[in-house]
């Protein structure tokens, strides 16, 4: 009997609810403070940025809560994504242990950023929201609400991190096909761009600068919202639809994992895949070892401090308990552009501080290895964000090969790289580095915290 390669749900079992972790933590998470009065924000604070919809599941307390039918309809245009075993990758490397991938690049704009972008935007169009303004890194979230958008019928306009912009014009393509508008940030459209740009006029961005700037529009203009592809909470509790339907589709495998790995930035894939998984584990139905994955360059949760930041530079967004490397922190423009943030999911932070799960932090040059070497064993492109995590499960399954152990290994791989080419380009001709984070840039970013 051949073995099995992939594993699919029908439509008919995809999941019809999100999950949220909160009411299943042993502690709180500790709530976003103004930053003026340093008070809890409440939802008055909120409502200019956000319909009243989201900010209800951002504070929401419900263990699960329903996905409207009209994001269920929408989904199905490319959920459940597949499961797959990663055969040859474990024959490639000749490891005892068992891969397997949950594979979210088969949505419309190729990666698992369309399973938020499209409840925010109906939730935006049903509160009769005509606009909404976001930032960018890779360009994978410009395009994925750039999609929903359309969907809904919105207006859509990104400001897209100077190098990712640079770096990536077919992203900016995509996003425009889409309807979008798209602007590179730092730029001269905002108080908030017009101030970087006048301390470094050739400043890279940062995604903290681009929110500052999608921030700042908003709360400015009538029927306008802001909508954020990671950090907060309605976002990882919107991903966690992927970590629900590898539950079932482990189930069809007869396989538990012995060890999770996501690529962290923001958290939004890493917490759509864990979660779930980590509430099995809360349970006592299953005990896996929960690994978050970050970028060298970028190293929050495995050097930055816990502490109340803002998620933007320009001081505009309410202070959150963070793994932080402080807002003004600017990061080396790696091609892993969605893991350029400064800070850590405030939950994925506190979840981290219980002991919950782990972190470790990889160079660019080992992560491109390692989706060169997914790509000509398992036929995908990684995207640049999940190289991290497939760095860290050749590392584990390599590991087993030593000590003779048959684990189970899951990642998420969000999404592919077609768009992220000239990346692999960089790393064929050897013009990539690890750009690891110097001691002396993380302390003086650290001393501007709030």
């Amino acid at each position: 009997m051949a073995e099995r390669t992939k594993y699919i749900l029908d439509e008919a079992d995809m999941p019809t609810r999100w999950y949220n972790v909160v009411p299943d933590l042993p502690e709180p998470p500790p709530p976003p403070l103004h930053p003026g009065t340093r008070e809890p924000v409440g939802p008055d604070d909120l409502a200019p940025l956000f319909p009243q919809a989201l900010i209800a599941q951002e504070v929401s307390t419900e263990r699960y809560i329903d996905i409207p039918e009209e994001v269920l309809d929408v989904y199905r245009l490319w959920r459940p994504s597949p499961l797959f075993r990663a055969r040859r990758l474990e024959k490639a490397l000749g490891t005892p242990a068992r891969i397997y991938y949950k594979y979210e690049g088969v949505s419309p704009v190729g990666s698992h950023k369309p399973n938020t972008a499209v409840p925010q935007a109906f939730y935006n169009a049903a509160e009769g929201v005509t606009r909404l303004t976001t930032e960018t890194g890779a360009g994978q979230w410009g395009s994925a609400l750039a999609f929903a958008s359309a969907t809904f019928g919105l207006e859509c306009e990104v400001w897209q991190v100077r190098a990712s912009y640079d770096q990536k014009p077919y992203r900016k393509l995509m996003m425009e096909t889409f309807g979008a508008t798209v602007h590179p940030s730092p730029s001269e459209l905002t108080e908030s761009g017009r101030a970087i740009l006048a301390a470094d006029p050739d400043s890279t961005g940062s995604l903290g600068i681009a929110i500052s700037e999608a921030v700042e529009q908003a709360a400015q203009a009538e029927n306008t919202r802001y909508a954020l592809g990671s950090v907060l909470n309605h976002v990882l509790l919107h991903q966690t639809i992927i970590g629900e339907e590898a539950l079932k589709q482990f189930e069809l495998a007869g396989d538990t994992p012995d060890v999770l790995v996501g690529c962290t930035g923001g958290g939004s894939n890493f917490g759509g895949l864990a979660f779930p998984f980590l509430r099995e584990k809360l349970a006592g139905r299953m005990d896996p070892v929960i690994r978050a994955v970050e970028p060298a360059a970028c190293p929050t949760l495995t050097r930055g401090k816990y502490a109340y930041d803002f998620g933007d530079t320009a001081g505009l967004t309410p202070l959150l308990k963070m793994h932080t490397l402080g807002h003004d922190f600017i990061p080396d423009p790696i091609h892993a552009g969605g893991l350029r943030y400064h800070g850590m999911s405030p939950l994925i932070s506190h979840i981290y501080e219980l002991g919950l799960i782990d972190a470790i932090a990889i160079g660019q040059e080992d992560c491109f290895a390692a989706g060169v070497r997914f790509a000509r064993t398992e036929g995908i492109i990684p995207a640049p964000e999940p190289t991290h995590a497939l760095a860290a499960c050749i590392q584990e399954a390599l590991r087993c090969k030593e000590t003779g152990e048959e684990k189970v290994i899951l990642t998420a791989l969000c999404g592919h790289a077609h768009l992220d080419l000239p990346a692999y380009g960089a790393y064929l001709a050897g013009d990539i580095s690890d750009h690891a984070l110097p001691d002396e840039a993380l302390e003086k970013s650290l001393a501007g915290l709030p």
